[in-house]
């Protein structure tokens, strides 16, 4: 290892020169495979850290997928049904529990896992490098990989796909700086890691939380932990279905979560499953068909490119349709990084199966929230711990 690694640019290509260094130790990575840039490297730490602390939290595998500086998903490695196999496109493939992780990581918001940065909590084994290695994504971040695995991955994007390892034993400074304009910020370091053990003031009259609902629980926490604020996230079965990050105001995080959300839900809709699909269209091209064919209102030019990827034209699910097939599930996780000051997001949340709630606490309006929940029967646990991530 070495203190410096020179990038090939900053945020935009005009912004060089560009790297990464430390100032009185190594640097805890090594480059195994390509060439990382200053987004990828900023993406890979993040999701390190998130996935390193859902292991740490909740003992199991667990995988990020990161784009621009904040996680499209996250998971850990909960067995899937057939039908999420399916709607995650990993029926036909061998899957360890890393690689299961993964796949519900990249399966959270398809749409925006598009040229991701993976981040894992293990050590990458060959099922998971052959799921990598068939996705769109700029590269990947882990302890250590198997000499198979790091073949696999060496192959992809001819040679140029971008590996990086991690010293897993690595703890930084407690301090840590940012400069922003020639000023340094320094600020204690966030090492609070949510657990189980901090889901115990329930303050609905509704007390029952069960252990997949305080999983689901640290899943969105920690997720939250390293998203860009404000964030809310929608958690469910083991891995995140929805993320509003970066937006101003509190509702409309969670109407932008909720709304991947639904669409998660309504991937798995025996109408969807069984679009008519021409031979020969690529996941990708799938996924934006599958989202164009969900949101129902498309211009005539949009309308006539997305039916070149149908033998033919497929049937549209009504607003009824979509409503009554979201109505069926319930037992879904509503996680933020700081309280809610309106009931607004509750009243939003309900649409989408919420049944559970972890926030902060602490608004003036807590008591209007906590009546919120109540009225629609959820749970609602405070923390005390905001989690904002700048």
């Amino acid at each position: 290892m070495n203190q410096q690694i020179e990038l090939r640019y900053g945020c935009n290509p005009h912004q060089t020169p560009a790297s990464v260094y430390t100032q009185n130790s190594d640097l805890p990575i090594q480059v195994l495979n390509g060439t990382p840039g200053y987004i990828n490297l900023l993406d890979a730490l993040n999701g390190w850290q998130l996935v390193r602390e859902l292991k740490q939290a909740l003992n199991m595998p667990a995988a990020a997928s990161f784009k621009h500086v904040s996680p499209a998903g996250a998971a850990t490695a909960v067995p899937m049904s057939d039908v999420l196999k399916q709607i995650h496109f990993v029926a036909d493939v061998e899957l360890s529990p890393l690689a299961t992780a993964y796949a519900r990581a990249r399966g959270a918001d398809r749409l925006s896992s598009f040229g991701d940065w993976a981040a894992l909590s293990d050590v990458v084994d060959v099922p998971t490098a052959h799921l990598l290695a068939r996705e769109v994504s700029d590269g990947v971040i882990a302890p250590g990989y198997e000499p198979d695995a790091l073949a696999i991955l060496q192959e992809k994007k001819q040679g140029s796909y971008r590996v990086i390892q991690i010293d897993p034993n690595y703890e930084p400074p407690a301090i840590e700086t940012r400069d922003v304009f020639g000023v340094t910020f320094a600020q204690q370091r966030s090492q609070i890691v949510p657990t189980p053990a901090d889901l115990t003031e329930i303050v609905t009259a509704n007390r029952h939380l069960p252990d997949t609902a305080r999983r689901d629980m640290i899943i969105a926490l920690i997720t939250l932990k390293y998203t860009q604020s404000n964030s809310v996230c929608y958690a469910y079965d083991g891995q995140v279905i929805g993320v509003g990050a970066g937006q101003q105001s509190r509702i409309h995080c969670t109407r932008l979560a909720g709304s991947k959300a639904d669409t998660w839900f309504l991937r798995q809709h025996r109408r969807v499953l069984n679009l008519p699909f021409r031979d020969g269209i690529k996941r990708p091209e799938r996924d934006n068909a599958i989202d164009q064919y969900l949101m129902g209102h498309l211009t005539q030019a949009e309308e006539s490119y997305w039916l070149q990827s149908f033998n033919q034209p497929p049937i549209r699910l009504t607003a009824d349709e979509k409503r009554d097939w979201i109505a069926q599930f319930s037992g879904v996780t509503l996680g933020s990084d700081a309280f809610f000051p309106f009931r607004d997001s509750i009243d939003r949340a309900s649409q989408s199966g919420v049944t559970y709630v972890v926030q902060p606490g602490g608004s003036v309006r807590d008591d209007v929230v906590i009546e919120a929940c109540d009225e629609y029967g959820m749970v609602m646990a405070l923390t005390g711990t905001r989690l904002f991530h700048h």
